[in-house]
């Protein structure tokens, strides 16, 4: 009796220290840049505790906004939508001339948008835009940025873009204060 009980102790010792399981959230299954999620980009893994806004299900085809690690959880505010666009503006695609220029920039960097065309100085088209996403691209040559912009500066960018070579100036964080 006393051997039966203590068997009981122990598997309710057990069970009381076991962690409670949670269903699987979806984890990047590798590195990821931003762009449209596809089939095999995430994976669901246990873990608890889950994160706020963690998903379980519905991600492929959605819009990542930033770059993800492999194994990082998947939540709403990495998802284009959570992205809100300011009230007044607009998602913009450009491509600027410059691909690298483009690892310099992340969502949320604050950029100018110069055009220059042949022979002629550089004008800034567009100021104090937002960089909403920086989708994958195939091409060496130039980046493909996705910018929050009135409708005024995005009808300058289209013009600018299709006779004219486009080119950004990265403003500081306005959290920190610009050299002098």
């Amino acid at each position: 009796m006393s051997a039966a009980l203590t068997g009981l102790a122990v598997l309710l010792g057990y069970a009381a220290m076991r962690p409670e399981t949670s269903p699987p959230i979806l984890v990047a299954a590798r590195d990821l840049r931003p762009g449209v999620l596809r089939p095999g980009d995430v994976r669901a893994v246990p873990l608890t505790p889950a994160p706020d806004g963690a998903l379980r299900t519905g991600a492929v085809g959605r819009v990542l906004a930033g770059p993800m690690r492999r194994g990082e959880p998947l939540t709403d505010a990495r998802l284009l939508h959570s992205l809100r666009l300011p009230a007044g503006t607009v998602a913009t695609p450009v491509r600027i001339a410059d691909a690298d220029v483009a690892s310099l920039v992340s969502p949320g960097s604050t950029i100018g948008v110069l055009v220059a065309w042949e022979s002629q100085p550089a004008q800034l088209v567009a100021d104090d835009v937002t960089v909403i996403t920086v989708p994958k691209t195939t091409d060496d040559h130039d980046a493909l940025l996705v910018l929050a912009t009135t409708p005024d500066q995005a009808g300058r960018l289209a013009a600018a873009q299709a006779s004219g070579r486009l080119s950004i100036t990265i403003k500081p964080p306005s959290d920190h204060p610009t050299p002098s």
